[in-house]
């Protein structure tokens, strides 16, 4: 069962929370509920899982389905993205998906709990960790880069999104042109294809994002400039650092982010690309599982 709840993030935005469970668990023999809000260690651990730019609170369905076995996970649509308010006047800044991922954390009652994130979620993860470390029992940072991209990394996407061929006919013409048309795409991804596609709504014209792409650059802008060094740095709890082997993070730069981190691990999940948890979802598990064995038991 998946049930929505809603949750106010910084400035009041209604965002959209996704509890992939029955109602909340506790654990065997003990007395302690697990509802949000509710108080008491004796609570189902809870983790936070954050989509990456232009993702949504599904992406996570399949890694969602295997943590609620034992665990209470929650995987927010952040503003600007799924079933979320996209109000055009809201700030897309760091400090705005920092604060929404801390009020979720607290208002779902998951906190200590661990955090997932994928690219941007992966970076709103860690920079809540490093400012609110009481919140955050252990990270997991899936193919997302510390350094700076620049500029032209930023224009680059402004063209990028120029490029694409809205609407879209047919949910089939999106999959085809994400996962083998789209110039970004080296060989053909039928994976990227359904990611795309569960991006989509039809609409009189066709098929067009449920995101607005204003506002995905302007959330992208809020960090492409700069690097993050220094908050994964300050980030104390156990910290597993996942790449895909053809994904955006490299190996040298994953591996320098592993000993910068206080207690870094790594990992990575071959024959997998940037949307590591969505190419491979049975290897990512194998790498992801035994790290929040290890922090949630």
């Amino acid at each position: 069962m998946v049930r929505r709840i809603d949750v106010s993030g910084a400035s009041g935005i209604r965002l959209a929370a996704w509890e992939f469970a029955d109602p909340p668990k506790t654990d065997p023999g003990r007395g302690g509920a697990g509802a949000a809000g509710a108080g008491g260690s004796e609570r189902t651990p809870g983790v936070l899982l954050l989509h990456g730019l232009m993702g949504r609170a599904s992406h996570w369905a399949s890694t969602a389905r295997w943590l609620a076995e034992r665990h209470r996970a929650v995987a927010l649509d952040q503003r600007g993205h799924g079933q979320s308010a996209k109000p055009p006047e809201t700030e897309y800044t760091r400090g705005a998906y920092v604060e929404d991922a801390e009020a979720a954390l607290e208002e779902l009652g998951l906190a200590p709990a661990v955090l997932i994130g994928h690219a941007m979620g992966a970076l709103t993860a860690w920079q809540l960790a490093a400012r609110r470390p009481d919140l955050v029992r252990g990270l997991v940072i899936c193919d997302m880069r510390a350094s700076a991209l620049g500029a032209a990394s930023q224009r680059e996407w402004e063209e990028w999104f120029k490029s694409w061929p809205v609407p879209f006919a047919t949910l089939a013409d999106v999959r085809k042109w994400f996962g083998e048309d789209d110039p970004w795409v080296e060989r053909p991804n039928t994976s990227r294809g359904e990611f795309y596609a569960e991006v989509m709504a039809e609409y009189e014209d066709g098929w067009r994002p449920v995101f607005e792409p204003e506002q995905m650059l302007k959330s992208r802008e809020a960090w492409v400039y700069d690097a993050h060094w220094e908050e994964l740095a300050q980030v104390r709890c156990p910290t597993l650092v996942v790449r895909g082997l053809d994904g955006e993070l490299g190996r040298a730069e994953s591996q320098e982010m592993v000993r910068v981190l206080p207690d870094g691990r790594y990992a990575e999940v071959v024959d997998a690309g940037h949307l590591v948890h969505y190419d491979q979802p049975e290897a990512w598990r194998a790498a992801v599982e035994p790290f929040l064995d290890e922090v949630l038991r």
